[in-house]
């Protein structure tokens, strides 16, 4: 059997400038103990005066014990795709840890193809592993299939405090890279068509750690006014669409995003009497699926992870059966795949930071520099969506900052992608609208009371009425203002025209 060894002596197999790929997606599944380890080991190296970094590949974002802990010991050479952790995303913005943001159903194939270089060790959660290689993944799969297939080393974390019996809960697919690429046949979200244990060549095993440490999952904050009106808007503009006969009556799956926003609005959903029970086809399953799927109204949902809070994991470990019917996790690549998002239908439901008035929307960036998170899977569904939907609070930093704008900071999904805008204040339908339509939709609809006048005083800047009527000099004036004095709300018009 493979040899046990402590977190620190896993850490050893790892050299200072390898790549490494961790297993996991979001917190769900993602390892521990030996990159805490490894955080010691590299602040260790630097205390001696000698350098200690590696290449960070993952599925998303972590918890603390990997980005943070990697962070703060200033061990990271580079990272991608996606990160959510605070210290991390400090060392970014203060360019000490290259970071590539990129789409997450891209991000297997890219380690395939080498756009990272060589993958020299991949660490990997388990909830089981035999000795030939069959290894029970945990909560989240992420690129896991991928890094065990391609790594030179492999390091287990073995964690105990997910059950074996969890073997079922996922299904592992690879698909081939071109030119032997074939359709993904799934043609529904419980649709299987891997394998329930992901096989990794048992000889590249080097060693196995035991630990209890559970998933880094935090409790979702309750709801407030208003996540709870914009959930209500959105299951009321979905029940609309179906009473007008655009949605199919007995409805489309569903893809929603990561948080609080995300949760309210799963809720708001199996609230309202006027959707039916549905499906889900997405990448996170968080805590308002669970309970919607022990209410009846979620009949079967496919993702990439289970980024439920403790209590939540306990519920549904506590009753395996039950969920085995109705949960299947897969690699990224197959969760947030666009051809299988453009085959299903799905409406999709994400989160910006903000939207312009024509209809662009920034997933990434606060007032334009300072990376948040990154694109994560928005991009993903959205492009290839049957409904694309966005929700965002109206304003942030206690209305300092409007989340419409006149031109985003930085654009993810542009206004060819981007079919509904929901605040708290309501819905702007873009669908089938003129640039000028889009804006006067937004404003009326979607906008914060404080920056109405500010926004439709913005359109009439230029006269001249072009296809879509920028004041380029004056575009960026509310992000100008709030860099100069911290308030967008202070923003005139006549410092910018002349």
């Amino acid at each position: 059997m493979f040899k046990i060894v402590s977190a620190e002596e896993a850490a050893s197999f790892i050299n200072n400038g390898d790549n490494v790929g961790f297993s996991g997606f979001t917190a769900a599944g993602a390892p521990k103990v030996v990159p805490t380890a490894l955080a010691r080991r590299a602040k260790a190296e630097h205390d001696k005066g000698k350098p200690f970094k590696i290449g960070m590949m993952t599925g998303a974002s972590t918890g603390d014990s990997l980005d943070g802990e990697l962070a703060r010991a200033d061990a990271v050479k580079f990272r991608t795709p996606y990160q959510s952790t605070s210290d991390l995303r400090g060392a970014i913005n203060r360019g000490h840890a290259p970071y590539f943001d990129q789409h997450l159903s891209h991000m297997a194939q890219e380690v395939r193809y080498g756009s990272f270089g060589k993958l020299d060790v991949a660490i990997i959660e388990a909830a089981d592993i035999t000795e030939d290689g069959e290894i029970v993944l945990t909560s989240g799969v992420g690129i896991s299939p991928t890094i065990a297939r391609l790594a030179e080393k492999i390091i287990i974390e073995l964690n105990h405090q997910h059950p074996k019996e969890l073997k079922g809960f996922h299904d592992i697919y690879e698909v081939q890279d071109p030119p032997y690429r074939r359709e993904i046949p799934i043609y529904k979200p419980s649709d299987r068509i891997g394998s329930p244990v992901l096989k990794v060549d048992s000889a590249k095993i080097v060693c196995v750690v035991e630990t209890k440490r559970p998933d880094e999952v935090g409790a979702f904050t309750p709801l407030d006014e208003v996540t709870k009106q914009i959930g209500d808007n959105v299951a009321n503009f979905l029940a609309a669409q179906i009473k007008e006969g655009r949605i199919p009556a007995s409805f489309l799956p569903i893809q929603s995003g990561v948080g609080n926003i995300a949760n309210a609005v799963l809720g708001a959903l199996g609230d309202n009497k006027d959707i039916p029970p549905f499906e889900m086809y997405t990448e996170v399953i968080q805590d308002a699926v669970i309970g919607l799927m022990k209410e009846g109204n979620v009949k079967f949902a496919s993702g990439c992870s289970l980024t439920v809070s403790p209590a939540v994991l306990e519920t549904v470990y506590a009753d395996l059966p039950f969920f085995k019917e109705r949960i299947v996790l897969r690699p990224q690549e197959i969760s947030n795949n666009p051809e299988i998002v453009r085959r299903l239908g799905l409406i999709t439901i994400n989160t910006a930071i903000e939207a312009d008035i024509f209809g662009n929307v920034n997933s990434t960036h606060v007032v334009g520099t300072k990376m948040m998170n990154g694109i994560g899977g928005s991009g993903d569904f959205t492009r290839n969506a049957y409904i694309s939907i966005f929700t965002t609070p109206s304003v942030a930093k206690g209305g300092a900052i409007s989340a419409f704008v006149p031109m985003v900071s930085h654009i993810d999904h542009n206004e060819h992608s981007v079919k509904v805008l929901i605040s708290e204040y309501g819905v702007a339908d873009l669908r089938g609208k003129s640039p000028i339509q889009r804006a006067e939709t937004i404003i009326e609809n979607c906008v914060h009371s404080d920056y109405k006048q500010l926004l439709w005083d913005y359109l009439k800047l230029n006269t001249s009425k072009h296809h879509t009527p920028h004041t380029l000099v004056a575009s960026f004036g509310m992000h100008d203002q709030f860099n100069k004095s911290g308030d967008m709300r202070k923003t005139s018009w006549s410092d910018y025209v002349k």
